[in-house]
């Protein structure tokens, strides 16, 4: 995989690049948004616990799958309430330390399916290893 930070662009926004190019074979994995739903069915309030409790659940499809954090390639993230931008930010950096940073989109959105729910989170990731 390569991150691409061309230089003719400014600089990302926070800790994203602007593209993740994929060189075939191998194997991708398009996990569905993730809402913060834990196995007993409760949720969480708060953007914060929201957030880990997605990334958490996220490591578990990729793990899954057979594959890590280093091989997420995208992450598209929604949210409903502006304040809960830098929370989302500051838990994708964490979530990711260590590890290079994937492409990344990040939309304001009115809502979700049910109201309790502040965030969505959806990965894309690849892998050079065929399964």
């Amino acid at each position: 995989m390569k991150r691409h930070l061309p230089p003719e662009l400014a600089a990302p926004l926070a800790r994203y690049v602007h593209a993740v190019e994929i060189s075939t074979p191998g194997r991708m994995l398009f996990a569905s948004g993730q809402l913060a739903v834990a196995k007993d069915g409760a949720v969480p309030s708060g953007i914060d616990a929201q957030c880990d409790l997605i990334f958490a659940n996220l490591d578990a499809i990729l793990r899954s799958a057979g594959m890590g954090r280093s091989d997420v390639v995208r992450v598209n993230a929604f949210v409903i309430e502006r304040d809960d931008l830098k929370p989302y930010m500051a838990a994708r950096d964490r979530w990711f330390a260590g590890y290079e940073p994937p492409a990344s989109t990040l939309m304001m959105v009115a809502g979700f399916t049910r109201p309790e729910f502040k965030v969505e989170i959806e990965i894309v990731a690849a892998s050079e290893q065929t399964a």
